[in-house]
């Protein structure tokens, strides 16, 4: 993973501060783990997780070549101002792709991105509030992008942009275009 290429994102806060790991068992669980250390905007990337995290417990598969990201966000605004929050995190995350691609995911509510009806893209937004003033969101993103083989259970119902086009696509430039739509998305929030 290129990280100099991300930080070079057209972005004020997401993505400025960086870690990276080679594995890790959930960028999500690090983010909570570490919350304090880390910045407004820290974005949290592994090549491979061991643990991902979906919605409801369930496991996010993640090996090389896709994206597994948590970013984090401190923004000390009033809960109601989230409403709708993480589907407009997908919405970007599709104008994204169609942006870059030309190819159009579709949005399964709440938190799915689906292309040809199998599932690409998981989002899991987890909120930290007191006193109805939102001190913390971790916004984590599984993207299945180069992925070529999933495992039996999944097979049917994954998918990954190589599987679908016969491409292999940059994660980097993908990672980039996200953060940044997200960033406009924020500022309209913040």
């Amino acid at each position: 993973m290129n990280i100099e290429k991300i930080k070079s994102a057209k972005t004020k806060v997401i993505g400025k501060q960086l870690e990276y790991f080679d594995e890790i068992d959930s960028t999500q669980a690090e983010a909570k783990r570490n919350v304090a250390k880390y910045k407004n905007g820290t974005v949290i990337m592994a090549d491979m997780q061991t643990a991902g995290k979906g919605t409801h417990g369930r496991v996010w598969h993640t090996k090389t070549d896709n994206i597994a990201m948590t970013i984090i966000l401190k923004p000390e605004i009033n809960i109601k101002r989230l409403e709708g929050f993480t589907v407009a995190i997908a919405e970007k995350i599709q104008q994204a792709i169609k942006e870059l691609y030309g190819i159009e995911l579709e949005i399964k509510l709440p938190n799915d991105l689906l292309l040809n009806k199998k599932k690409i893209c998981g989002i899991l937004t987890e909120v930290v509030t007191i006193k109805e003033i939102v001190k913390e969101i971790f916004i984590g993103i599984g993207f299945n992008v180069n992925e070529k083989d999933f495992s039996s259970d999944i097979s049917n119902i994954a998918t990954s942009l190589y599987k679908e086009t016969k491409q292999v696509y940059c994660r980097e430039n993908i990672i980039c275009k996200i953060l940044e739509n997200l960033e406009i998305e924020l500022e309209k929030r913040i």
